[in-house]
């Protein structure tokens, strides 16, 4: 799938240059990317984003010293230079571009009052889906965090075709700090996204037998919404090993082909009893936004691996279990061959109608929202005025 990722303010900066170092290791082509930011130290210091496709925004008003949590002040910046945004995009091409993907954290300023504004302009010039990462403060960061994100996450599931939402509060190891952990959190959304984003290329692995290319995971993404996704993975045991007379020639291994033919059933099963257990595995494990699965509306099932441990029963077994457990019916899904020690399995849930988070961080920001209208002389403008409930 060709995204274009557009890394909005300090975190989706970082994570989007993440991609892009994941992208060169492999040796692939399959993203683009431009980092947008208020704050030029901010800018200067990512390692993977060519300079030229680093854009600093409202020199004019912070002097390239960001907007720190004045996420009224990063909205009204993005309003008056996306065309300098657009222009930047349109640079490096976007012929061949499947879907747009806006990642930003929601609890600062630039990113959380940039990146609905973004949306909007994107979605009026181009057909292609816009999709936001959307990463969550958590709590300890402060009731103004919460605010802004609860501020931006309600414009965004207005505006976006999706919204895939990262809570860093889910996964902060305990007693660990949150400045500590950014760089293992941003590590462990590369890690889902890549491979959910790269499912239906053509690697060296050769191609799937039941191939998840870009409409699959757009048609999953169509009902708008907030997404999640799970993850999870097993190392590639030599389960293949041979019988001790495999090697042996002549009419000696004609002795023991049914012994072999039956070796070779108990191994399908296995492979279909992992790729099984690793879905479970991935649904029930830790979601990036905990939630009641049970209310996604679509999901897609990927498995990526080598290719003798992408097993076709597997997946449409796991296909069938995950249909059972949503309220919808549409279960897309698919496997990824890859040269690797490790298989792994990606679920995508859509269009979820219950997360226990997002409706703490509503009600943390409309108790704050009186507090913070008063400290900064009334909020803005081009994000919704009002904190809405996103869940009904």
């Amino acid at each position: 799938m060709r995204i274009f990722f557009i890394g909005f303010g300090q975190a989706g900066g970082k994570i989007v240059d993440m991609f892009i170092e994941q992208d060169r290791k492999i040796g692939r082509n399959s993203f683009r990317a431009i980092a947008v930011n208020t704050a030029r130290t901010d800018l200067m210091g990512l390692k993977f984003i060519d300079l030229k496709d680093r854009l600093l925004i409202g020199q004019s008003v912070v002097k390239g010293h960001g907007v720190g949590t004045d996420n009224a002040a990063g909205a009204r910046i993005t309003m008056d230079e996306a065309d300098s945004i657009i222009s930047a995009i349109d640079r490096m091409g976007t012929h061949d571009v499947d879907a747009f993907m806006i990642v930003a954290g929601l609890g600062g300023g630039t990113g959380s009052g940039g990146a609905p504004v973004l949306v909007r302009h994107l979605k009026k010039i181009y057909h292609e889906p816009v999709y936001v990462l959307g990463i969550l403060p958590a709590p300890e960061e402060g009731k103004l965090y919460s605010f802004n994100a609860a501020r931006s996450l309600t414009t965004l599931i207005k505006e976006a075709d999706n919204t895939f939402v990262f809570d860093n509060s889910a996964w902060k190891n305990e007693g660990e700090s949150i400045k500590s952990a950014f760089s293992r959190l941003n590590d462990e959304v590369v890690r889902r996204f890549g491979v959910l984003f790269r499912a239906g290329e053509v690697g060296r692995a050769g191609i799937g037998e039941m191939v998840v290319d870009s409409s699959e995971i757009i048609n999953t993404l169509r009902g708008g919404g907030i997404s999640t996704v799970g993850y999870a993975i097993a190392e590639v045991t030599t389960s293949r090993s041979k019988s001790p007379v495999s090697g042996i020639i002549g009419g000696i291994r004609s002795t023991f082909k049914k012994r072999e033919a039956t070796e070779e059933v108990l191994l399908g099963e296995d492979r279909t009893a992992k790729v099984i257990s690793l879905v479970r595995r991935a649904m029930l494990g830790r979601l990036t936004l905990p939630c009641d699965f049970s209310t996604a509306e679509r999901a897609l099932v990927l498995v990526a691996g080598p290719p003798d441990e992408l097993d076709r029963k597997g997946i449409e077994k796991a296909k069938s279990w995950v249909e059972e457990n949503i309220a919808g019916v549409e279960v897309r899904g698919g496997d990824y061959p890859v040269n690797s020690n490790f298989v792994a399995a990606v679920v995508l849930l859509s269009t979820i109608g219950n997360a226990p988070r997002i409706r703490e961080l509503t009600s943390i920001a409309r108790e704050t929202q009186d507090d913070v209208a008063k400290a900064q002389d009334r909020l803005p403008l081009a994000i919704d005025e009002d904190i809405e409930p996103l869940f009904e």
